[in-house]
């Protein structure tokens, strides 16, 4: 066996399997790599891309609280301020009912002073009556006298 053959042939057959490799074996291959290569790619910008959604959402949800927050503040505010104004609305109605009961009040002792003294009057004009008619030893006939009782109960 030659040397110089068996390099040729294993050269042949070297460039043969090159030959094969490039045109059958390497296009898979290489399309292979390039479609996970371009996968990786749009994972990555997809992760990016969800970051920055994340990030707007986050920044979303923190001003929807802070809005709710001051809602929430303004709604506090507002029931304390209707509070002051039922409280105060209440003591108005209260001063007004405790005024009319006192007016009530100061009118019936009105009235209950004006009768007492109109029982008054007429128990001392029955009293001066008796009084007179024990004086005199002999009855005043009130029928008779009715005028000067009432000049008497006027005075009193």
């Amino acid at each position: 066996m030659n040397l110089n053959a068996t390099l040729f042939a294993q050269m042949v057959v070297f460039l043969i399997l090159a030959w094969f490799t490039m045109k059958f074996v390497w296009p898979p291959l290489i399309k292979a790599l390039d479609e996970r290569a371009k996968k990786i790619a749009d994972g990555l910008a997809a992760a990016e891309q969800g970051k920055a959604e994340l990030e707007a959402a986050n920044r979303r949800i923190d001003q929807s609280l802070a809005e709710a927050r001051d809602q929430g503040q303004q709604r506090i505010a507002d029931a304390e301020k209707r509070a002051v104004l039922v409280a105060d609305e209440l003591k108005a109605n209260a001063q007004a009912e405790a005024a009319r009961i006192i007016a009530t009040a100061k009118a019936d002792a009105d009235q209950q002073l004006i009768q007492a003294r109109e029982t008054l009057r007429r128990e001392v004009a029955t009293l001066a009556v008796k009084g007179a008619e024990q004086i005199l030893k002999r009855e005043i006939d009130a029928k008779a006298h009715a005028d000067l009782l009432n000049q008497l109960q006027a005075e009193l």
